[in-house]
């Protein structure tokens, strides 16, 4: 198995699924394809959407997705040990600073950081407080396909 280098965000394990998608990420996935992998964090967050859809062709064709293309294809880190240190410190830093980024997100940093994974989001903004702590931060959706 190859290394790891990029950690995808919910947005973008989704982004195959929308009607037109982004001939960045679709880019991106291909080229690094070997190289990818999703947070726990974002697969409780992928399954937890799907799951609040009503039964239909479109909670079938998510629930295909995820479990028959996306599980077995893409190994999901944890949020391990490493994980929780590195997140408690920085969310001390940050609220020391005043600010309070969503649980969720630190978690997802956490996991990308420990790991040494580029993460991959859209929501850049919601990141950028943790590339003081070298988290690298990448979006696919900004780059030329």
């Amino acid at each position: 198995m190859a290394r790891v280098s990029y950690l995808l965000d919910t947005h973008i394990v989704s982004e195959p699924l929308a009607g037109t998608p982004n001939p960045g990420v679709l880019e991106g996935i291909r080229i690094h394809s070997n190289g990818l992998a999703i947070a726990s964090v974002t697969w409780q967050e992928l399954l937890y959407g799907m799951l609040l859809l009503p039964a239909g062709r479109r909670r079938a064709q998510i629930e295909n997705y995820l479990l028959n293309r996306v599980h077995p294809s893409l190994p999901i880190l944890g949020f391990d040990a490493a994980a929780a240190q590195w997140q408690a410190e920085q969310r001390a830093r940050l609220r020391s600073i005043g600010q309070t980024p969503a649980y969720p997100d630190s978690q997802i940093a956490a996991i990308a950081a420990v790991n040494q994974c580029v993460l991959v989001t859209r929501n850049v903004a919601d990141f950028e407080v943790y590339q003081a702590a070298g988290l690298s931060i990448e979006n696919w959706f900004d780059e030329a396909a």
